[in-house]
């Protein structure tokens, strides 16, 4: 099976045209979904959200997503949080093989890519969660293009 083409770049533009200047990181991060929804709900993607991290509970807060409500809070031991925690993206072909290190929020969702959100010193504040209801429907490409449209809206380094 092909994968399809997902134009990232076209993304990236589209955030950096869309969000306003002094948009604070919550209206960036919708932004941001909503100019991935409208680009990357035909090419396989079910699925889209930002977490991210409160602290005092030790758990990922989901903040905006699309289409729908997903779990949240959510631990840190499944690929969001392994996201989180190691500061670099995830591509899970199948989500399913991790076993009990796998938070289902939905059990049609078969594949994911996780990037996360930096910090200028180092530190992750969250998470860009995207999921698939088919398998390999993201590779390492595709973490690569998330993080320019994360660059391209200032929500990571």
């Amino acid at each position: 099976m092909t994968r399809p083409l997902r134009d990232y770049g076209a993304c990236g533009t589209a955030a950096r045209v869309e969000i306003s200047r002094g948009a604070d990181r919550l209206a960036r991060m919708a932004t941001v979904t909503d100019i991935l929804w409208r680009q990357l709900q035909a090419c396989r993607v079910d699925w889209l959200g930002f977490y991210d991290i409160a602290a005092d509970r030790g758990a990922l807060l989901l903040r905006v997503c699309r289409p729908r409500p997903a779990c949240s809070p959510i631990g840190l031991h499944g690929v969001c949080g392994k996201a989180w925690r190691e500061r670099t993206p995830c591509v899970v072909e199948d989500v399913h093989a991790l076993g009990e290190s796998h938070i289902v929020c939905d059990p049609a969702n078969l594949s994911e890519v996780v990037v996360p959100c930096l910090e200028p010193d180092g530190s992750c504040w969250g998470v860009l969660d995207l999921d698939s209801r088919s398998l390999a429907a993201f590779t390492e490409a595709d973490a690569l293009g998330l993080r320019q449209v994360l660059l391209a809206a200032g929500l990571t380094v």
